[in-house]
């Protein structure tokens, strides 16, 4: 098996970080978390773009679509 484009993150632990989000208003954890620290601080700030990109990263972290800085899947 070629695990060359997953991620050794943790996929649980990214879902939860971000679903921080809606317990304390803290958006973009599961960016700092993913190595993408230039959107994690664009999330913090704009409070993960008003909601909406934080359910889209939501979305994509289900489905197995949501990517580390090295642009590896977070999968398992």
């Amino acid at each position: 098996m070629n695990n060359e484009g997953i991620s050794p993150r943790s996929h649980l632990s990214t879902l939860l970080l971000s679903l921080v989000f809606f317990f304390t208003g803290i958006a973009g954890l599961q960016r700092f978390y993913a190595g993408k620290i230039w959107t994690g601080i664009l999330w913090l700030i704009t409070g993960g773009l008003v909601g909406i990109g934080q359910i889209i990263d939501i979305v994509f972290i289900i489905c197995g679509r949501f990517e580390d800085k090295e642009g590896r899947r977070i999968i398992g």
